[in-house]
């Protein structure tokens, strides 16, 4: 029986008791431990009545792990990387817990291209300098990527992406390249790639270019990768490990590490609640350090003298309308006239565009510069017969790759795309650097390490390539017609009258795919608790989705909420802006918070929200794009 079935039958349409609902345990689950590690993490993940443990509950299992009876493992970040390793852990039975100085995906991990991808470009190098270690990237990636769009169906899917040809050797060379991806894709292939001709191709992209640097446009080349909704996916990988067991703790910082005073090993570490400013100590056997671009940081805890090993550079994008591209196709130019790669992608109802690659300092929240706003602007213009304006940037941010250098190796000018696992300090390893679509196999490889460094037992190896995701176990892509046709949204009005509103397709297709087969449970609170409006003019964002992701999420704060359990901030700056009074309020009675706190709330998310360079609050206009 599927979850969404099990869900149904459940008729989770209790009526709300204090700003909850009570959800009834399925006795047709069995729960005893006889079955596989796998189909019993799987059980628990999937079922639809369990809920996370409470904050409370992850901080205190964190307090009580002592010196006598520390953690198998602490994770220092909450990032994808970060919440893998404590997934990957619990599959493997054991004590786990992970703290994250912010919120999961607050920095590089919910600022991504938002594709699953295997690597073109790693491919070219492979190729043209007979480069192994480039084709064995190629070759992980590409498993991992079939692997994470089957096990977040919801999060995940497959996306066409077109490659203009101006000239026909571009068409024999991109078609001969795209097909040799096809080939060491194999198993792992999406759909296979085609060409496409000029009328062809216009026709599915109405606003491609019919001329480029003065030459005709003789047709496209279309391959697959894959796209993500980045945050959510992180948050669903840390949900899944709370399932699991881990204790996880957002707004949790490490304020400096625990050493044995007799052989020096790291056993742990002193942390601070951010939302509280309580400090506790929390043990554990090994310490993983997965703080992405921070990662240094960590490292220099345990020695001052640590050299850096992070090589930071940035990425911009920026989200336009969706006129600029049609729904369900990307375009991609792998190779601009400067040298630069340029993508343009559909995405949750929107286009993002990028990307740049600059050096940059390391700061917790990167602010895009106009001159690479106005870069990608540019370089679209060469590819598109729209006007292209600064006007029309909805939102524009900037994330930072952890790009590494391994610590250990002789050559350290070299800075990889590939990640690295390192343990220069006995109790500290170290994982940095890699990307989002092999976040599991770089997790596997921390866990592995950290096994071997605290001499653990686990009662199996990793299972996580094989793990469903919660929201995932069930779904299918007609199933947001389910609360179309079973749930209404009722809305409050102004003048506080209770009205009944249509689940429309929309609202349902968004829910759905943001929550997999846990959308009847916001579809639940919109329809029981009157949160059903929208948050947002011209957005599928609901009411009940703050409510639900305070509850069952740990969304602790409105910038939780607008950037990483919606996705409004990236989308559409001015709109989350405007929505953040409803929102404060939604978040101030589920969490208590008193009028301090509301107003500092206020506070911190608009100034979170003028670090996206928006339209709106463009530094200048340079009379290119308007």
């Amino acid at each position: 029986m599927s979850a969404a079935l099990r869900l149904r039958r459940l008729g989770l349409l209790a009526a709300a008791s204090g700003g909850t609902y009570t959800l009834l345990r399925d006795p047709s689950i069995s729960y005893t431990d006889s079955a596989s590690p796998l189909a019993a993490l799987k059980t628990k993940i999937s079922d639809p009545v369990a809920s996370v443990p409470p904050r409370a509950t992850q901080e205190a299992a964190l307090m009580g792990a002592n010196a006598e009876n520390p953690l198998d493992i602490l994770v220092v970040g909450g990032g994808a990387t970060g919440t893998g390793v404590a997934l990957d852990a619990v599959t493997r039975g054991l004590r786990v817990g992970l703290v994250e100085r912010e919120d999961f995906a607050s920095g590089t991990s919910s600022r991504s291209t938002k594709l699953i991808h295997g690597g073109v470009r790693y491919l070219e190098k492979a190729v043209f300098n007979l480069d192994y270690g480039q084709l064995k990237l190629v070759f992980h990636a590409l498993k991992e990527r079939k692997q994470l769009i089957d096990n977040a169906p919801h999060l995940c899917h497959a996306l066409p992406c077109m490659t203009p040809c101006f000239s026909w050797f571009e068409v024999i060379y991109y078609w001969a390249g795209l097909k040799m991806y096809d080939l060491v894709a194999m198993g792992q292939l999406l759909h296979f790639s085609r060409y496409y001709s000029f009328k062809q191709s216009v026709e599915l992209f109405p606003t491609i270019a019919k001329k480029g640097n003065n030459k005709d446009l003789k047709g496209t080349v279309v391959y697959y990768d894959g796209q993500m909704n980045d945050s959510r996916l992180n948050v669903a990988i840390a949900c899944s490990a709370a399932l699991g067991g881990a204790a996880v703790l957002n707004h949790a910082e490490v304020i400096s590490l625990i050493r044995d005073e007799g052989n020096g090993r790291i056993i742990g570490a002193h942390i601070r609640n951010n939302l509280t400013g309580e400090v506790f100590d929390t043990y554990a056997k090994v310490v993983v350090n997965a703080g992405g671009p921070f990662c240094d940081s960590v490292r220099q805890m345990a020695d001052k003298n640590a050299k850096p090993v992070i090589c930071p550079s940035s990425g911009v994008h920026i989200v336009l309308p969706d006129y600029y591209s049609p729904d369900g196709m990307g375009l991609i130019v792998p190779k601009t006239k400067d040298g630069r790669v340029v993508f343009m992608l559909p995405w949750l109802g929107r286009t993002i565009a990028g990307t740049t690659d600059s050096d940059t300092a390391i700061t917790m929240l990167p602010e895009p510069h106009e001159n690479e706003i106005e870069f990608i602007l540019d370089a679209l213009c060469d590819y598109l017969n729209v006007k292209v304006r600064r006007t029309d940037v909805l939102s524009a941010w900037s994330g930072i790759r952890p790009l590494a250098t391994d610590p250990s190796a002789k050559n350290t000018e070299s800075i990889s795309r590939d990640h690295v696992v390192v343990e220069e300090v006995p109790g500290l390893v170290t994982v940095t650097g890699g990307k989002w679509t092999t976040y599991r196999g770089m997790a596997e490889d921390a866990v592995n390490a950290a096994i071997k460094s605290g001499k653990l037992n686990p009662n199996n190896g990793s299972l996580t390539s094989n793990l469903q995701l919660v929201g995932a176990d069930g779904w299918e892509s007609a199933s947001f017609t389910i609360l179309t046709q079973q749930y209404v949204r009722m809305k409050k009005s102004h003048g506080g009258k209770i009205l009944p509103g249509v689940m429309d397709t929309a609202a349902a297709k968004h829910l759905s795919q943001a929550y997999g087969v846990l959308a009847e449970r916001v579809a639940a609170i919109a329809q029981n608790e009157n949160l059903g409006k929208r948050l947002a003019h011209g957005y599928p964002f609901l009411e009940a989705e703050v409510a639900y992701t305070a509850r069952y999420e740990y969304c602790e704060s409105a910038v939780d909420f607008i950037a990483r359990r919606s996705r409004l901030a990236f989308l559409d700056t001015d709109a989350a802006r405007r929505a953040l009074p409803r929102i404060i309020d939604i978040l101030a009675a589920e969490h208590n918070w008193d009028k301090s706190r509301i107003k500092q709330e206020t506070q911190n998310a608009k100034e979170f929200l003028e670090t996206f360079k928006s339209s709106r609050n463009a530094q200048f206009h340079d009379g290119k794009h308007n």
